[in-house]
């Protein structure tokens, strides 16, 4: 795709008009290990969704690893955090860069050129919960023990004014869960003074920036389920949401909201974070769920479901909670991220041709073209298919996905269902 919307952006390379759009949704399926026999049942693997096309495929089979716990997109680029590895691949051939050996990895961020990654894994300790590496070379450029460094097991990181905050839970040594955000100097990689939740803020399990300020979602001792919302300067307030754990992962920021689910309920909860209170159920929305995760760009909501041992399902949401779709992907869909790029260099020109309906089932309705003008239409590999000088495109015996109309103007980008 990136080959031709760069053949794309050098035919419509007058007056450039930038507009942002969703490449892929790359989703992590965690896979099925059993723990009884010690055997990889269903492998871990990262696959990718095209929202123009609606196609689902397999890119990346994570051999030998029980899991995956978080992808991280960076430029041309993307990171996946599974069991014993952090691996580097190529955001548009999925081609594998590089790894780094790693036991326990759980949660990756970005900052400049560092990654930085937190550990934790049940009924093991590790002498470094906090390592930081150089995000080209994969070189370390620190492991902070746990003197230096955060004493237990950690999860979540959220990055602000070159401070990596980071969740500290313990969550693997049941009975002695902790409640701490811990704040790394990205500058010095020196880590200060951590911030305690409380008593009632024990085993954040997830953590996001809304407004300037940091909230977390906590599963205490797994007996309930809290939200944090944290200053900057350190002032903390917590407030109780259930008695019963929210699950893993199954909470996220939808606009200005927190949406969250009870572990084995079907309902989807919504909670004001400006005036930290509950706003009751999601209207629409039922299924038992084990990922959600909100597109920044179209504002859909991308939710997971899985019987954590044979198939998993994706869900995809609008803003009014009507189905768009679903379809099937690998065990235990986990992370959700969204690959969003400017199509900057398609010259869009709206003011001199109308095109409708866009997105369409294949039939384009031009106005404004002129009596002789010739309308020349591009697939996304750059490949010309067909021209036109009429008032009506018709793509329909195309395969769905992005073309480009260009004209003595410039180009209009389109979408065949």
């Amino acid at each position: 795709m990136k080959k031709g919307l760069f053949f794309a952006a050098v035919l419509c390379s007058s007056g450039l008009f930038a507009q942002q759009y969703t490449h892929q949704v790359l989703i992590a399926n965690e896979g099925f290990f059993d723990f009884q026999t010690n055997a990889i049942i269903e492998p871990a693997t990262i696959g990718s969704y095209n929202p123009s096309t609606q196609a689902y495929v397999v890119v990346d089979t994570l051999e030998g690893q029980r899991f995956s716990s978080d992808v991280l997109i960076d430029g041309n680029t993307y990171f996946v955090a599974a069991d014993t590895k952090i691996y580097k691949f190529d955001l548009n051939s999925h081609q594998e860069l590089g790894s780094i050996t790693l036991p326990g990895v759980r949660n990756l961020a970005i900052a400049g050129n560092q990654l930085i990654a937190t550990r934790g894994e049940y009924i093991q300790t590790f002498a470094s919960y906090l390592q930081v590496f150089d995000k080209n070379s994969l070189q370390l450029l620190a492991a902070l023990d746990t003197i230096t460094g955060p004493k237990w097991a950690s999860q979540n990181i959220e990055v602000i004014n070159n401070i990596a905050y980071i969740a500290v839970n313990n969550a693997y040594e049941l009975g002695n869960e902790k409640g701490l955000i811990g704040q790394l100097d990205l500058n010095t990689l020196t880590y200060g003074s951590e911030i305690d939740l409380g008593a009632e803020g024990k085993n954040p399990d997830n953590m996001f920036v809304f407004n300037n300020e940091l909230y977390t979602v906590n599963n205490k001792d797994w007996s309930g389920a809290s939200v944090s919302k944290i200053s900057l300067n350190g002032a903390v307030n917590t407030q109780n949401i259930a008695n019963a754990v929210t699950g893993c992962g199954t909470s996220a920021l939808r606009d200005d909201k927190l949406v969250y689910q009870i572990s084995m309920e079907n309902t989807l909860n919504e909670y004001n974070l400006l005036s930290m209170n509950a706003v009751g159920p999601v209207a629409g929305i039922s299924n038992n769920f084990y990922e959600l995760a909100q597109n920044p760009q179209s504002g859909e909501l991308y939710t997971s479901t899985t019987d954590f041992f044979s198939q998993g399902m994706v869900h995809i949401y609008d803003a009014s909670n009507t189905l768009l779709n679903q379809f099937s992907v690998g065990v235990s869909p986990g992370t959700i991220v969204f690959d969003i790029r400017s199509s900057s260099g398609l010259n869009e020109i709206e003011n001199v041709l109308q095109v409708y309906p866009n997105p369409s089932n294949g039939i384009f309705r031009v106005n404004g073209l002129q009596p002789g003008q010739t309308l020349h239409i591009f697939n996304a590999a750059g490949q010309e298919v067909l021209t036109s000088n009429q008032a009506e495109i018709d793509l329909k015996s195309f395969e769905s996905g992005i073309y480009f109309l260009k004209s003595n103007e410039g180009c209009i980008k389109l979408v065949k269902n």
